[in-house]
This record gives C-alpha cells, structure tokens and sequence, in this order.
C-alpha cells in the first residue's frame, strides 16, 4: 500500500486521542454534575455521548488502516489479544489492552438499562484506565514523532485536560464527603 495509507493510520490515531480525550473530559465533568446555563447536564451528556460515537469511528478507521496499510504485519487478532503481535509486540499489546477496555465501556453503555447501575458505573470507571493505556500506546508506537513538536504538545495538551478535569473531579467529590 501507498505510504498515504500510513499517514492516515497516524492521522486518525492522533484525532483519536484528541476525541477520546473530550469524551473522558466531558464525562468526568458530568459525573460531577458540572452544568452551567449554556451546557445544562444533559447538554454535557449528549455531546459526551456523540463525541464517543465518533471517537469510535475515527478508532475504527485507524485500526483498520494500521492492518490494511501492509508495511507491517498486524492482524484483527492483534487488535484485541494483548502483546501476541509480530511488530512491537508491547506497543501494540497496550493499544490491545486500550481496545479490550473500550470494548467493556462500549457493550455495558449498550445494555446500560439492563444492567444494575452500580455495576455500570463500576465497568465505566475502566475509561480512566482505558484513556492513559492508548496514550502510552501513542506514544510508544509514535517513537519518530517526538521529532515533530506539534504532536508532542498535542500529546501534552491532552494529558493537562485529563489532569485538569480529575482535579476538578477530586475537588468534587472531596467537596460532596467522597460520596462520588
């Protein structure tokens, strides 16, 4: 395949990350009943809501470019059994276990409604794992990209927000008696 199809693999792996990064934003700030007159709650929700519908599109695109691009041997396997990959085995295996992560988000979120909401919640906490796991993937799999200052300030933005967002957290529920 052409190296366009590498560069696409990359590209929707970097937009991915930034979406993924306003998902866990934007669902941090509505477990904490964040709400304003502008972004009532259910605003928050909605838009957490479609951001992780396309978040999965732009994932999907990417996983399916970085196996069908051919520079490398990747497999569908490789994308969901950690660390059994030909090439860079550790970096792939974290995307892997990014992969399994979001796939439990994904399928309780479905059935949330048929699921106890204790058991929801507890299975959606994974995100907080999920989102650093695929930006150690990131990074490990970028190794030449730390050339390119642009994306390790995008990186870096990234990692603020998610920090920003869980002090805010903190900050919450310290301020509700720890009770979320």
């Amino acid at each position: 395949m052409s190296s366009a199809v590498w560069y696409f693999s990359r590209a929707t792996g970097l937009v991915s990350l930034v979406l993924f990064t306003g998902v866990v934003v934007l669902g941090a700030l509505g477990a904490g009943r964040f709400a304003t007159r502008e972004w009532p709650r259910f605003t928050v929700a909605a838009v957490h809501r479609n951001l992780a519908l396309t978040s999965l599109a732009f994932l999907a695109a990417h996983i399916a470019s970085a196996i069908l691009d051919g520079y490398v041997s990747l497999s569908w396997l490789d994308v969901v059994v950690p660390f059994g990959a030909g090439y860079q085995p550790l970096w792939v295996g974290l995307g892997a276990v990014a992969i399994d992560l979001l796939l439990a988000i994904v399928v309780t979120s479905l059935v949330r409604t048929r699921i106890p909401p204790r058991a929801w919640r507890a299975l959606h906490w994974l995100a907080y794992l999920c989102w650093p796991v695929a930006l150690v993937h990131g990074f490990g799999m970028a190794e030449d990209d730390s050339a390119y200052g642009w994306i390790v300030a995008l990186d870096a933005l990234c990692v603020l927000a998610v920090a920003a967002v869980g002090a805010y957290r903190a900050r919450k529920s310290a301020a509700l008696g720890g009770t979320r």
